[in-house]
């Protein structure tokens, strides 16, 4: 029978220095690539090279992200192989182009940014801890949702029958991005609206969440910033008097 003595000290052992490395790595480099994907979106044009960067610099924002969050190497086999699928169709749409491409390039980029924000919450949670790093998550998932609904609202205005907007236009990339974190900020200038049903329905949903993330999972994690000694203190107390 093998000898498993050594197993557990191992895999303790191993636990360890994962959660060392997530304490050490800073989502913050995060938020920083994912805002060259935000101004990227904002101001390039509306072109399948354009679109083939965007997804490229998505790509190697999962992959900051992976790294980032520590992942085991059992971990990041759904998300590296995620980023590998997107970057290698991102490639490919710059030197042969169509339609049935585009679209999944479009399709490829939503996912990416739902992976990006999973692995971002995942990373977050298993530290254990409130820090400063979990703020940075915090907002970085909440810059995610914005780029999100933008890329679903294109998927709408390509597909739908109709103009996506009520003024007579599908819009274009640009102008989806401006509709979309306009929404998610509740600041509702109005100068844009959605024309269908389908439209309303997003439109009043990432609103919803952009508000009840910050009101919710923001402010309990800022509330929270720098009281790991206080809750352990209750443990002890707890202990103590036990």
């Amino acid at each position: 029978m093998p000898d498993m003595s050594g197993v557990e000290p191992a895999r303790a052992a191993r636990l360890e220095r994962v959660k060392r490395m997530r304490a050490s790595h800073s989502y913050w480099a995060v938020l920083a690539t994912i805002f060259v994907t935000f101004f990227l979106a904002a101001l390039l044009p509306d072109t399948r090279w354009a679109l083939s960067l965007i997804v490229l610099v998505q790509t190697a924002t999962l992959l900051v992200v992976i790294w980032t969050a520590g992942f085991a190497m059992t971990e990041r086999a759904v998300p590296f192989t995620i980023a590998t699928a997107s970057g290698v169709a991102a490639v490919i749409n710059i030197f042969w182009q169509g339609e049935a491409l585009t679209a999944a390039l479009g399709l490829a980029a939503g996912v990416l940014t739902v992976t990006i924000a999973v692995v971002i919450a995942m990373g977050a949670v298993a530290q254990n801890e409130v820090n400063s790093r979990s703020v940075a998550g915090a907002i970085c998932v909440y810059m995610l949702f914005g780029m999100l609904f933008m890329f679903l609202y294109g998927v709408l205005a390509g597909l739908g029958h109709g103009q996506f907007f009520a003024q007579g236009t599908d819009g274009t990339r640009a102008l989806r991005f401006y509709f979309s974190y306009v929404t998610l900020a509740t600041l509702g200038y109005g100068d844009y609206t959605p024309a269908g049903n389908l439209g309303h329905a997003l439109a009043v949903l990432e609103a919803l969440i952009g508000q009840l993330y910050l009101v919710t999972v923001v402010a309990v994690v800022v509330t929270r910033l720098g009281r790991p000694g206080r809750k352990m203190l209750g443990r002890e107390e707890e202990s103590e008097n036990a």
